[in-house]
């Protein structure tokens, strides 16, 4: 009787997508006890953040295709507004303009937009995939300038870059000409010069040099570059051993437990674990590409694409910055790193697109 009770709710779960999930929580759940140095209230936080998200997972799979195409433009327009009131009456923490003030709470809008932009793109495209023109790529690009010209404002560089990914995603998967692209990449290459010099904050210019050359500031901003890649080395092919890291438990390694988790990882398990890790996303990015192949709606091909090759680009920027080949922007590893907001996001993410992977019925509106 139980059983019967429980199926339909987990009716709209993929079960190979929700297993390699799964595995890599029991991942991020080691590490996480390794990092935090076995601070038990803290793995205690970390298992809850999971139940959240994975609670939050299973809601956002019972969500139509209707419903969500219905929540859309709301849902964008209330992010929007967020940001401007972030612009306009945000709270400044530590030089950064990123948090709004709601009474009862503290909320921080980027966050809400890292699944409204793509959602909003999808949608747009969607409803105009019978009278697409070229210009319909323009306003699609405004969509999502919006918003990423508002984060980056804050400054926020890191999610900004992340959400603009994600958006185009979404315009590549909807039929961006390559003549486009290869332009669109040119201006940019030619508008670098003149971000940086009139766009880029200076912390952020001295994180581009810290990158080319860490040891220029051993002390100051390179530190974390020089701790990090010293943890990744030192692993060697099988690593220290679990809670053996000296890097990270003498304390040399800074962010262990957010940021720079998988220095941690690298440190005690090696090559061998980082290829078992890697394993494991590419697994993830697998089966999500093919449930986003296999949507039926362009809304659901879209969106689903555009949720799982984020969520590869985050794991990309966070190992890369990790490394030494990226600068630090600071981007937790998905679904690894310790922090609430983050896998809330992710696994509602992958909720979004289960459900519109496993509801088959064509969204008409």
């Amino acid at each position: 009787m139980i059983l019967r009770f429980l199926k339909p709710l987990f009716s709209h779960l993929d079960g190979p997508l929700l297993g390699l999930l799964a595995l890599l929580l029991l991942v991020s759940t080691v590490v996480v006890f390794s990092a935090v140095g076995e601070n038990s209230e803290r793995l205690v936080s970390h298992l809850t953040n999971i139940g959240v998200a994975l609670t939050a997972m299973l809601l956002a799979s019972h969500i139509p295709p209707q419903r969500l195409m219905q929540f859309t433009l709301p849902v964008y327009i209330v992010g929007l507004s967020l940001l401007l009131g972030v612009a306009l009456f945000g709270i400044v923490v530590n030089g950064s303009r990123r948090w709004l003030e709601l009474g009862i709470t503290r909320i921080q809008p980027s966050e809400l937009m890292r699944l409204a932009a793509p959602m909003m793109l999808a949608w747009y495209f969607h409803y105009k995939q019978e009278t697409l023109r070229g210009r319909d790529y323009i306003v699609a690009a405004l969509l999502l300038v919006l918003p990423v010209g508002l984060i980056a404002k804050q400054p926020d560089l890191g999610t900004s870059l992340l959400i603009a990914a994600s958006g185009f995603y979404v315009l590549f998967l909807g039929g961006l000409p390559w003549k486009v692209l290869i332009g669109a990449a040119a201006a940019v290459g030619a508008a670098l010069p003149l971000a940086w010099n009139y766009l880029l904050h200076d912390y952020q210019q001295q994180r581009v040099r810290t990158l080319i050359d860490p040891a220029s500031d051993p002390l100051g901003a390179g530190y974390h570059i020089i701790q990090s890649t010293i943890a990744v080395g030192s692993g060697g092919l099988t690593g220290k051993g679990w809670m053996a890291g000296t890097q990270t438990h003498l304390d040399f390694l800074p962010e262990r437990s957010t940021d720079f988790i998988f220095a941690v990882f690298s440190e005690e398990f090696g090559l061998i674990g980082n290829l078992f890790l890697l394993l494991i996303y590419a697994a993830i990015i697998w089966r999500g590409l093919q449930l986003a192949a296999g949507a039926p709606s362009l809304f659901g091909r879209l969106l689903s694409g555009a949720i799982v090759l984020t969520f590869f680009t985050y794991a990309f920027v966070n190992m890369g910055m990790v490394s030494g080949i990226l600068p630090v922007v600071g981007v937790p590893l998905p679904l690894v790193s310790y922090g609430g907001t983050s896998m809330l996001t992710v696994l509602t993410g992958f909720g979004i697109v289960m459900s519109l992977a496993t509801h088959k019925k064509l969204v008409k509106t």
